[in-house]
């Protein structure tokens, strides 16, 4: 069976109680690079970046101007962190004004594989320049 099948199948499986898993809704901090040619960047207004993780395995993301939608999995590796892999997104394709973040933030999802929170805030390293996405925790 593919790896892509089996990690769709595997998000059927609700979370462990004891385990931390990334769900609920987060707001953009910053998105952080290695490299000089891409550099950091902080969202002008963190409301319009949001990313919702459902415990059934559904990921939606508000992205600017733009909503994207997807699969995600998990597994704990530790008390407050682990592996995830987000399924490739299907997101609209609207002309978002300059500086949007929508883009980058859709493709670095891709290179993403492990996850850390430490309080209110997730952490998910880009494995493709060495940088991290940076989330808050929304209050519920």
């Amino acid at each position: 069976m593919p790896i892509a099948l089996l990690l769709l199948a595997a998000c059927d499986t609700p979370p462990p109680a004891n385990d931390v898993a990334p769900t609920g809704s987060w707001r953009l901090v910053e998105l952080l690079s290695a490299s000089p040619s891409i550099g950091s960047a902080r969202p002008d207004d963190p409301a319009k970046y949001e990313m919702t993780l459902a415990n059934d395995g559904s990921v939606s993301l508000r992205l600017d101007c733009n909503r994207a939608n997807g699969r995600w999995v998990w597994s704990a590796t530790g008390p407050a962190e682990g592996e995830i892999v987000f399924t490739t997104l299907a997101m609209t394709r609207a002309a978002c004004p300059p500086g949007s973040l929508d883009t980058r933030i859709a493709h670095e999802l891709d290179s993403v594989r492990r996850y850390e929170i430490k309080g209110n805030q997730l952490t998910l390293p880009v494995m493709t320049d060495g940088g991290s996405q940076v989330w808050s925790r929304v209050a519920q």
